[in-house]
C-alpha cells in the first residue's frame, strides 16, 4: 500500500484569501484537490492587512523566525479552505501593507526580505507545529528560498530529509534583491556559492531553481520554452543545467464555478447535449455589447489583460483585416494605456462590429466565455492559461498561438478529418493570426459538422484539478525519492 504523503504548500496568494493573478486560483485549488486524494496537504501565506483576523484562530504561542543576525517574532494563525489547515503568518511591519507586492507598476524595496521571512517561517512552521512534511512545495519567486534554506540551514535537522518542489509560474517575475540585502537573508553575506546571484544582484528565483530537489512550471511545452534563450528570461542556462529535474504539470479549473450547466451568471444554461442556450447566451452578449443580432455571424471573444505580453498589438495592427471577414469582435480587459486608448477607438468607428469593455467584470466574462463561438488568444509567451480551458468547456473554440500551454491544452484543426478542438498558429505576426481567424470563420460558415465535432470534442475535455493533482502527486514522490537517495 503506497504511504501518505505530508505537504506543505507555501504562496504569496491563495484564493480567496488574497489574489492578483493566477497563481491565487492555482493555489486556492490544488491543495483541495490533494486533500481529495487521501494527501495531508497543508497551505501557509502571510497574513495580509486585507485579510480579516475575525474568522481565523491565533495560535498562543508566538513564531519566532530567524533572518540575518536576528530574529522575527511573527503571530500564527489558523483557518481553513474545505478540508484544507490553512496557516497565516503575521508580521505587520512586512505583511500590513496596501498592496501584496507594491503599487501599480512598482515594488516593495524590501521584497526580499518580506518573502525571505515567509521562505524561513515555512521551516519554523513545521517545528511549530511538529509536522514534517516529505514536501514542501514552493510557489514563484515568493518562495523560492525554502528549497535553499532546506539545502543549507536545516541540513542536519529533521527537515534535511524534505523534499522540495518548486513550482515556476511565470518566469517573467524572479524577485530581485539588493546585494545590500544579502546578508539580511539569513544565508551568509556570499550569496554567489549559493546560486543567488545574477548579474551583480540577488535573483531569487535562480536560488531557488539552483536547490529545489524538483522543479515543475504550469505546461509541458514552457517546461521546454524555458531553456531557451527567447523564453528563458536570462534563466536558460540554469533551467537547461536542470533539465532532467524540469517538469511541465497543466493547471486544472474549477470546474464547479466554470460548468454552462450551472452557470449562474450565464442567461441560460447548457450542455454539449442541447446547445440551445448557447444560441442565446450569444444573442444576449450582441444585444450588450450592441452588436446586431446575427447569429449567421461568427462572434469572436477575447477576455484579457491589455498587454504586449498577450498579444495585444499583434490584434490592434490586425484589427481592421479581422473585422473585415464579416465577424463580430468582443474585448474585455484592462491593461496598457495605448491598447485601451486604440480599443476604444476602434469601437467608436467600427460600431456595427467591434465592442471593447474597458474594465474588469466576472460576469461579462462568463457571458463572453458562453456566448461567443470563439476566443482568441495570440498570446507571445502564455505558461498555461486558464482562458482557454474556460472556453473548452463552454463550447467556445480557441483560436491560440501555440505556445506554452496554449498549446498543450487543444488539439489543432485537421483540415482533412475535421478533428481537433481548437485552432492554432505558430508565427507571431499578423498574417498569421489572421489566417488563423479566417480559417475558423470558414469552418464556422461552411464546415457546420466539424464545428459540431469539435465544439463536442471540447466541450467533453477533462481539465479539473483531479487531473492536475495526480500529476502532482506523481512528481512530489518523485522528488521525495530522490531526496532520500533512492
Amino acid at each position: 500500500m503506497t504511504e501518505p504523503l505530508r505537504v506543505l504548500c507555501v504562496t504569496s496568494e491563495a484564493a480567496p484569501f488574497a489574489k492578483s493573478g493566477g497563481l491565487a486560483d492555482v493555489m486556492g485549488a490544488l491543495p483541495q484537490a490533494l486533500r481529495e486524494r487521501g494527501i495531508d496537504a497543508r497551505l501557509l501565506l502571510p497574513r495580509y492587512g486585507s485579510i480579516a483576523r475575525e474568522s481565523l484562530r491565533r495560535h498562543p504561542a508566538p513564531l519566532g523566525v530567524p533572518l540575518g543576525s536576528g530574529e522575527r517574532w511573527c503571530a500564527l494563525l489558523e483557518g481553513r479552505l474545505g478540508e484544507v489547515p490553512v496557516y497565516f503568518l503575521e508580521h505587520d511591519l512586512f505583511f500590513d501593507r496596501p498592496h501584496l507586492y507594491g503599487p501599480p507598476r512598482g515594488a516593495y524595496a524590501d521584497n526580499g526580505l518580506r518573502f525571505a521571512l515567509l521562505s524561513r517561517g515555512a521551516l519554523q512552521l513545521c517545528h511549530y507545529l511538529n509536522f514534517w512534511p516529505d514536501v514542501i512545495h514552493a510557489n514563484d519567486w515568493q518562495a523560492a528560498l525554502v528549497p535553499v534554506f532546506l539545502n543549507t540551514v536545516a541540513r542536519g535537522t529533521r527537515l534535511g530529509r524534505t523534499a522540495s518542489v518548486l513550482t515556476v509560474h511565470n518566469l517573467a517575475y524572479q524577485g530581485w534583491t539588493l546585494p545590500s540585502e544579502a546578508g539580511q537573508l539569513g544565508l551568509g553575506p556570499d550569496l554567489g556559492p549559493l546560486g543567488l546571484v545574477s548579474h551583480g544582484a540577488v535573483n531569487l528565483l535562480k536560488g531557488g531553481i539552483h536547490h529545489a530537489t524538483l522543479v515543475t512550471t504550469v505546461s509541458p511545452t514552457y517546461a521546454r520554452e524555458i531553456q531557451t534563450p527567447w523564453y528563458g528570461e536570462g534563466l536558460d542556462a540554469v533551467l537547461r543545467s536542470r533539465s532532467a529535474d524540469l517538469f511541465g504539470v497543466l493547471n486544472g479549473i474549477d470546474t464547479a464555478a466554470w460548468d454552462p450547466a450551472r452557470d449562474p451568471l450565464i442567461p441560460r444554461p447548457f450542455s454539449s447535449r442541447d446547445l440551445s442556450g448557447k444560441a442565446y447566451c450569444k444573442a444576449a452578449l450582441q444585444q450588450e455589447a450592441g452588436l446586431a443580432p446575427r447569429p449567421e455571424v461568427p462572434l469572436v471573444g477575447i477576455v484579457t489583460r491589455l498587454s504586449a505580453q498577450k498579444g495585444i498589438d499583434l490584434v490592434v495592427a490586425a484589427l481592421d483585416r479581422l473585422l473585415d471577414l464579416d465577424l463580430q469582435l468582443v474585448v474585455l480587459g484592462t491593461g496598457d494605456d495605448w491598447a485601451e486608448d486604440l480599443f476604444r477607438h476602434v469601437q467608436n468607428r467600427r460600431p456595427d462590429r467591434f465592442r471593447a469593455w474597458i474594465a474588469f467584470d466576472e460576469r461579462r466574462a462568463h457571458l463572453v466565455e458562453a456566448g461567443a463561438d470563439f476566443f482568441l488568444m495570440p498570446s507571445r509567451w502564455e505558461p498555461c492559461g486558464l482562458n482557454q480551458l474556460y472556453s473548452l468547456r463552454y463550447g467556445t473554440i480557441p483560436i491560440v498561438r501555440a505556445t506554452g500551454g496554449l498549446h498543450d491544452t487543444g488539439e489543432a484543426f485537421d483540415r482533412e478529418t475535421g478533428a481537433g478542438t481548437c485552432f492554432k498558429f505558430h508565427e507571431l505576426s499578423q498574417d498569421a493570426l489572421c489566417a488563423a481567424v479566417a480559417e475558423a470563420v470558414d469552418v464556422y460558415r461552411n464546415r457546420k459538422l466539424a464545428l459540431a465535432g469539435m465544439i463536442e470534442r471540447a466541450m467533453g475535455t477533462d481539465h479539473s484539478w483531479a487531473r492536475s493533482a495526480a500529476s502532482y502527486e506523481y512528481f512530489y514522490r518523485l522528488a521525495k525519492v530522490r531526496r532520500l537517495g533512492g
